[in-house]
């Protein structure tokens, strides 16, 4: 797990923090399944597709990998991140986000379907980013 030492016990308290998830997040440094299935990798990039029904999660995991992620869906989530916060979002059909990564540097969350819809991403991690790939 990233290291936590300088957030409060309250930070991981609350009605979206169970103990059983604060024991996976600390598992999930190692965990680089971003998505459901991977459907296609080349030497340059992998290719994910995640697709979550309502009340589905994909557990914490853990990117190093510069990517970019765009929702084939419309739907609402949840994610939780290593540093304690928990996000709302809505996303739009086609919303796309791009992400880099710095050596060293990551970011760890899980997300989770909060909306009444099956919620889908395709997510592209570059390889020869400035970190290895964990998965």
């Amino acid at each position: 797990m990233p290291d936590a030492s300088h957030l409060a016990a309250t930070d991981f308290d609350g009605p979206h923090w169970t103990p059983a998830l604060r024991d996976e997040l600390a598992g999930a440094a190692t965990n680089g399944r971003v998505g459901s299935t991977v459907v296609s990798e080349s030497d340059r990039v992998r290719v994910w597709l995640l697709a979550l029904q309502p009340g589905e999660r994909l557990p914490f995991h853990t990117h190093v990998q510069d990517y970019f992620w765009t929702a084939t869906s419309p739907g609402r989530a949840r994610s939780r991140y290593a540093d304690g916060r928990v996000v709302d979002m809505d996303y739009a059909l086609g919303e796309t986000r791009h992400f880099s990564f710095k050596p060293g540097e990551s970011m760890t969350h899980d997300l989770e379907n909060i909306g009444d819809t099956t919620l889908c991403f395709t997510t592209v991690e570059f390889f020869g980013s400035a970190n290895p790939p964990l998965f």
